[in-house]
């Protein structure tokens, strides 16, 4: 790493502090990207071949620290013993993400296989080397295209298994996550008009026609078509924030 300029060196350096990959790894994806740290995570983690390989006695290991004593799964309590070691709040987004590269059935539950593979697939065999993936994995929602995987992802994850719908509660908690990603400024309205208005399960079709809503449909909703294809609780939100005066109708 000698030859290369600071800059070069520092990122080669950061590459593998967040990578927990080797300096030759580093190299090959951030010439790949012309030295741009976003393009060669993302060359890195479409590359599998090019990953640190996993030491699988040590991912058994880990799997076996927080696996329930009874089944074998990692149940509630084994999640909150990985948060601890891992320094993050049970409540942090990057959970979420974390669940979605696992491609985790459940909400605090992971499946043996679901565990193993998913550090496989992120490259990482240890608790050091998990932390240090935290910043890239919530950098990750800033990327559009995940984003829509993470909040579609998350409908089926945080709904009850065998229920079809969403419980209320849970999505509007599910949403003030999501959104304080994107800064929506009608998510806490939304939440309200849900429990005064609505206070029932949320469908799928409604869960993911709000993302296109919040993402295309401006605040002040000057673009908002009476006549366009939103679900009808849409149609009903955007009435009942004319109604209170939140929003003004447009001449």
């Amino acid at each position: 790493m000698h030859k290369l300029g600071r800059g070069h060196r520092d990122k080669v350096q950061q590459f593998m502090t967040i990578t927990g990959t080797s300096e030759k790894v580093a190299l090959q994806s951030l010439k790949a990207s012309d030295w741009h740290l976003e393009g060669a995570f993302d060359f890195f983690y479409s590359q599998p071949q090019i990953r640190a390989v996993t030491d699988s006695r040590r991912l058994e290991e880990l799997y076996n620290r927080y696996k329930d004593p009874y089944v074998d799964m990692i149940m509630v309590d084994g999640i909150s013993l990985l948060c601890n070691d891992l320094q993050v709040d049970p409540q942090d987004i990057v959970m979420l993400v974390v669940s979605w590269h696992m491609k985790a059935a459940t909400m605090c539950e992971f499946s043996r296989q679901e565990f193993i593979s998913g550090l496989q697939s992120l490259g990482v065999d240890s608790i050091e080397k998990f932390r240090e993936k935290l910043p890239s994995l919530h950098a990750e929602l800033k990327d559009e295209n995940k984003f829509r995987e993470i909040y579609n992802f998350a409908f089926g994850w945080a709904k009850d298994q065998g229920q079809k719908s969403l419980a209320l509660d849970t999505a509007i908690g599910m949403w003030q996550l999501l959104f304080a990603e994107k800064h929506w400024p009608l998510v806490d309205h939304w939440c309200q008009f849900l429990q005064v208005r609505h206070n029932k399960a949320i469908s799928r079709d409604t869960w993911s026609q709000l993302l296109e809503f919040a993402k295309t449909i401006d605040p002040q909703l000057s673009n908002y078509d009476a006549e366009g294809a939103w679900p009808y609780l849409i149609d009903e939100f955007v009435e009942y924030l004319f109604e209170n005066g939140i929003v003004q109708r447009k001449n």
